[in-house]
């Protein structure tokens, strides 16, 4: 199992090789490897040339999500504040009324 590459054994790749040799001829089989990294060559610089696009779009959603996220955070911060600050004023009123 260790010699299987994506889910083909030596065998199996031996006869791929056998039967690519006589279908094409010993002398066509560079041509044809060399025309099949070209083409997986132009198909990864338009992979990561459309991964640097969606970056670029996304990078300004991404800077306006943080600063909503920053100044809801902001926000709820406050909040939490003038709650803490309102009930420790109404617990002083309500231990005083007690006195």
């Amino acid at each position: 199992m260790a010699e299987c590459i994506l889910f083909i054994s030596g065998g199996e790749l031996i006869m791929v090789m056998l039967l690519a040799l006589l279908f094409f001829g010993s002398k066509a089989i560079p041509d044809i490897a060399k025309t099949l990294g070209k083409g997986m060559r132009e198909f990864k610089k338009a992979a990561n040339e459309i991964q640097r696009e969606l970056e670029a779009n996304t990078s300004d959603v991404r800077k306006d999500i943080e600063e909503i996220k920053s100044s809801v955070t902001k926000d709820v911060d406050n909040l939490t504040s003038t709650v803490k600050t309102e009930s420790d004023n109404i617990s002083k009123e309500i231990k005083a009324g007690m006195d």
